[in-house]
């Protein structure tokens, strides 16, 4: 009995320490593997890097409208046809393609008389017709020029308004693309610059992650975290910012 109970207590000796050891071991290869953590940690560098273009819009979209006021529905209409067929001659002069022309419908208003304390009544004092054309084209310099020269349809009796332009560029995501390489690289080449000052060198991108992205007028100097995409200028300035971390070797 006393042999079978040593043996047990043998037993359980080797087994603690067989525990202790594994316990020391994994707690080596866990260090091991957290120092390198850390250590990956320690040795990256995060960078923003940024690109900029210059380029010109190459899409315009610009609407004008014309409008009627008469005592009645039909006479307001009949002058309102009038002023379209005038401004559409006036487009067709101008060698306005008719495909790049949309003709929106006629948009009415009743206008009420007004009592003694200047209160809108029930009784129709007259109505006001007005209807708009959205011309969208690729000839952006034609347009440009038409839409600053089209207040010459006022000296026909017509009681027309010209909006402001507005510009676009159609290949904005090539451009994009294009410019987050630019943009990766100018990153790449400032953690160089930082790291070579202490004489280290960078290694491989470990991440990188789009920033701000914005299109503004040549002479802005705005930023904002949540872009800019201006359609009011011709010329632009488009901006990408990439915010990236290298390993440092």
């Amino acid at each position: 009995m006393e042999s079978s109970k040593g043996f047990k207590d043998s037993q359980v000796i080797v087994l603690g320490v067989c525990i202790a050891v594994s316990t020391v071991v994994a707690s080596l290869i866990l260090s091991g593997g957290f120092l390198k953590v850390i250590k990956f940690w320690q040795h990256t560098i995060t960078v923003k890097g940024s690109a900029v273009e210059t380029i010109k819009s190459d899409y315009i979209v610009w609407d004008c409208t014309f409008t009627r006021r008469g005592e009645n529905l039909q006479t307001a209409y009949k002058e309102l046809k009038a002023d379209l067929d005038n401004v559409l001659a006036y487009m067709a002069v101008k060698k306005v393609d008719k495909n790049d022309m949309h003709i929106n419908q006629i948009d009415t208003n009743r206008i009420y008389q007004k009592d003694k304390d200047d209160k809108d009544t029930n009784i129709v004092d007259s109505y006001e017709l007005s209807q708009s054309i959205e011309i969208q084209s690729k000839d952006i310099d034609k347009i440009d020029a038409i839409a600053h020269q089209s207040t010459e349809l006022i000296d026909q009796g017509i009681n027309f308004e010209s909006a402001t332009p507005k510009y676009f560029y159609n290949n904005i995501d090539a451009l994009k693309v294009e410019m987050l390489a630019k943009a990766t690289e100018n990153a790449k080449l400032r953690a160089e610059s930082i790291v070579s000052s202490v004489g280290n060198k960078i290694g491989t991108l470990q991440s990188a992650k789009m920033g701000v992205f914005q299109i503004t007028p040549v002479t802005s100097t705005q930023v904002s975290d949540y872009g800019e995409d201006d359609t009011s200028s011709l010329q632009k300035k488009v901006m990408v910012v990439v915010n990236t971390s290298f390993s440092i070797d």
